[in-house]
């Protein structure tokens, strides 16, 4: 089923657009890659797709039935998240505010949930262990954890494997096929284009003109095209 769907949407700031005439929908157990050059727009399509930021005209459609609330995001790496003072099994479950809501106290079910998704990603060893002593690929997974603890129905990447060693990212890559096959609908936005697109079903590409949207096969023709235009 479809799990979101823009429909001529527009995104921006205050009611000034950053990227219109935007189109696309994912699905459960469909991988959504999205490229393009930095200040075009990406990072606010992210904004409005998590609900940080409006939407400044268009559709944005988001069915979360069966799969409680909230979008699960793992966001770009950085300092404060590396020396984050927590244990892997607090990152994890801290994904769980978006369900506790006004609650004040995490119960024995968001524990428990916490375990399962360090679990999932292969990181429950870790759930006792600094976060900051654990490796870029590790820290990774405990974050990816801490996103599926927010929802079981989609998940936002931004940038996941900047920084990591060909082994953790294809080990990153390997449990996202995994969570694709078991229905998560997953959107990933990247620079690094050919090893996203060999795990994604479609593309959203932010060019010169409005973004445009791509089964993977289709994209790969678009790309040949506009490089042999340059040449």
């Amino acid at each position: 089923m479809t799990r979101l769907a823009c429909t001529d949407l527009c995104v921006g700031y205050s009611g000034m657009p950053v990227a219109e005439h935007i189109d696309f929908c994912i699905g459960d157990g469909e991988l959504l890659c999205i490229v393009g050059e930095n200040g075009i727009g990406k990072s606010t399509l992210v904004k409005t797709l998590l609900g940080i930021i409006p939407p400044v005209s268009g559709e944005l459609q988001i069915d979360y039935t069966g799969h409680g609330k909230g979008v699960g995001y793992l966001p770009q790496r950085g300092e404060s998240q590396r020396d984050f003072p927590a244990s892997a099994g607090e990152i994890a479950l801290s994904g769980r505010l978006v369900r506790i809501g006004p609650r004040a106290f995490f119960g024995k079910e968001d524990r428990e949930a916490a375990r399962r998704a360090l679990e999932r990603v292969g990181a429950l060893e870790w759930y006792d262990e600094p976060f900051d002593r654990l490796s870029g690929g590790q820290q990774q997974r405990v974050l990816l954890a801490r996103a599926l603890c927010a929802t079981s129905s989609i998940i936002v990447l931004d940038e996941p494997t900047t920084g990591l060693d060909p082994e953790a990212t294809q080990s990153l890559y390997q449990i996202l096929d995994s969570l694709r096959a078991d229905g998560m609908a997953i959107i990933i936005v990247s620079h690094d284009v050919d090893a996203a697109i060999t795990h994604a079903t479609h593309v959203l590409a932010f060019e010169d003109v409005a973004p445009q949207f791509f089964s993977v096969a289709d994209y790969r023709a678009h790309r040949h095209a506009r490089l042999c235009e340059v040449e």
